[in-house]
Formats: structure tokens, C-alpha cells, sequence
């Protein structure tokens, strides 16, 4: 059952009893919140996720609620909580839905050993995944969202997932999150994406998250072998430069954007060499993303 079949009432009820639980990836997520907010942005993004039933192993409990009754109404703020547990501190109430998304990022990231973790975007085209590194600012969530609205398959725009096992990438399909003027280029370049509120004023500033494609979502565990490793950098009127990378480059560069290298030891060591080993590496520069999307479309075939 799809999350788009249940009614708001529902839904509402579902947060504010034993918890709405969705199938996200190859994970399954139970979020209790009284927030409307949240409500309203998961019907608006989370449309095309399955609802999963009360006999169904939950991998994260968690929660968007005010500190008291009181703080819905006097310096109203809201928590994340993961089993109980509250790993940051309150954010303002009108917030709520990103402190979803931002917490579910980190159950993902902290949870999840079976995988090594990299801040990077992937997306796939003809069975062929690219994986975009990169700390916030280097436009990969801009390049992700524009392959995205061109047809590629969104696996994440925020963490890809490699296998320790297998050295597959496997998906986690979620709304993309755009910040600042990110918001605008891609409303300009893709007119038609579905985008939630904006959320002001947060630590990183606007906030607003595109709907992943239904069909992504569809293909939520079904993983893809890596073949490009593209380290991009938005730099605003530069040129659209694809410069290829030496392999041992792009070790280091790939190490240093994993959540939990350091936590899988020689296991991550080795995951990261296979993955490399693997992919075409390259670094790139761009302001153009109609030329972006038409380069790595045509890498892609």
C-alpha cells in the first residue's frame, strides 16, 4: 500500500499513535510526530513509499515532538529522537520537517555498517551508476536533482550506499534537498518538479526538498554496479570541464568523504580501493547545467 492511498486523517492518526511506518530503501523507517507540518510533508514527498504493516521489522524508531505540550505554544521548538535517544539539540517548531530528513541522515549514516557510507549523490542511467562526492556547496544535490528531472534514477542525492559484501551500490530514495539559490536554478531548469515548502532560516540557510521520481522509489532496493566517480565543483561562470582523475587520487579524495571509514577499518580501506578499481574517476567543473546533463548523458552510453 502507497502512502498516496491514505487519507491526511490517516496519516495524522498514524503519527500520532503508534507511528507511521514506510519502507525507505532497503530500510524501514516508524515516525511518530503530532507536528502538521510533518504530516504535510510527507503526503506531499512520500507519496509513492510503501506503507509497511505492524508485523514488519522497523530498523529505526524515531520522532518529531516538542520538548512539552508547552513548547508547541512558548518558544515553540521541536526534537528528533532516534529509540529515545536525542543526538541534537531543539530546533524551531516550523523546522520539523527538516530535522526529519536531517535525522533520518543520521540514523542512515551512524546505523548502517554493512555499508560504507560516502557523502556523495548517486544516480543511475543504462545499469551504470555516478556517484557525485562532495561537501556541501559543491553543487552535487544541484547536479542530482537536474539528472534526476531529465529521467535518471535517483539512488540518493545525500549518501551512497556501498556494499561491503558485494560492492553494489544500493538505493535510498528520498526528496532531494536543495538550499539557497539552488532552489531557484532548479525551479527554472525543471519547471515541473514537485517541490515542498521552503523552510527559512535554518543553519544551512532555505531549504526545500523536490519529490523523487515514483519510479526510483519503485526500484528502492534493487542495486547498481559503480562506473563513474566524479568529484563536481559548482563554480559560478566557468566552464563545463570534465578532467580525468588518477586512481590514487581519487582513494584519498573518496576516503575523506566517508561517514564511517575510519569506524569499518581495513574492510573500508579495501571497500574504497574496490570502488575505485571499479570506476572511471574523474574531477569536474561546471555553471551550465544544461551542458552538465548532456555530457554525462553521453558518458553514460
Amino acid at each position: 500500500m502507497k502512502l498516496a492511498t491514505l487519507s491526511k486523517k490517516a496519516v495524522i492518526q498514524a503519527l500520532n499513535n503508534d507511528g507511521l511506518r514506510l519502507k525507505v530503501g532497503g530500510f524501514n523507517v516508524c515516525l511518530s510526530s503530532p507536528v502538521a507540518t510533518v504530516a504535510d510533508h510527507l503526503l506531499g514527498l512520500y507519496g509513492a513509499f510503501d506503507v509497511v504493516d505492524h508485523t514488519a521489522f522497523i530498523d529505526f524508531y524515531t520522532s518529531i515532538a516538542p520538548p512539552s505540550k508547552l513548547r508547541r505554544f512558548f518558544r515553540a521548538n521541536v526534537n528528533f529522537s532516534f529509540d529515545g535517544h536525542i543526538p541534537f539539540k531543539p530546533l524551531p517548531y516550523k523546522q520539523a520537517s527538516a530535522l526529519f530528513e536531517w535525522g533520518l541522515n543520521w540514523c542512515i549514516a551512524n546505523h548502517s555498517h554493512h555499508y560504507l557510507v560516502i557523502h556523495a549523490a548517486v544516480v543511475e542511467r543504462n545499469g551504470q551508476a555516478f556517484i557525485f562526492p562532495g561537501t556541501p556547496g559543491s553543487g552535487k544535490s544541484t547536479l542530482c536533482a537536474a539528472l534526476v528531472s531529465r529521467g535518471w534514477r535517483l539512488l540518493s542525492d545525500e549518501m551512497t550506499l556501498l556494499s561491503v559484501a558485494d560492492g553494489w551500490v544500493y538505493p535510498i530514495p528520498r526528496p532531494i534537498s536543495l538550499k539557497n539559490r539552488s532552489l531557484d536554478v532548479i525551479r527554472d531548469f525543471a519547471p515541473d518538479v514537485i517541490m515542498g515548502p521552503v523552510i527559512k532560516n535554518t543553519a544551512k540557510g532555505a531549504i526545500g526538498h523536490v519529490r523523487p521520481p515514483d519510479d526510483s522509489v519503485n526500484l528502492g532496493e534493487i542495486p547498481v554496479q559503480p562506473a563513474k566517480l566524479i568529484f563536481p565543483s559548482y563554480l559560478k561562470g566557468s566552464k563545463t570541464e570534465l578532467t580525468p582523475l588518477s586512481k590514487s587520487r581519487a582513494l584519498l579524495k573518496v576516503a575523506e568523504n566517508c561517514f564511517n571509514y575510519n569506524i569499518l577499518g581495513l574492510q573500508g580501506f579495501n571497500s574504497v580501493g574496490d570502488l575505485v578499481d571499479a570506476s572511471d574517476c574523474y574531477e569536474f567543473k561546471y555553471s551550465n547545467l544544461e551542458e552538465a546533463v548532456a555530457l554525462f548523458t553521453e558518458l553514460a552510453h
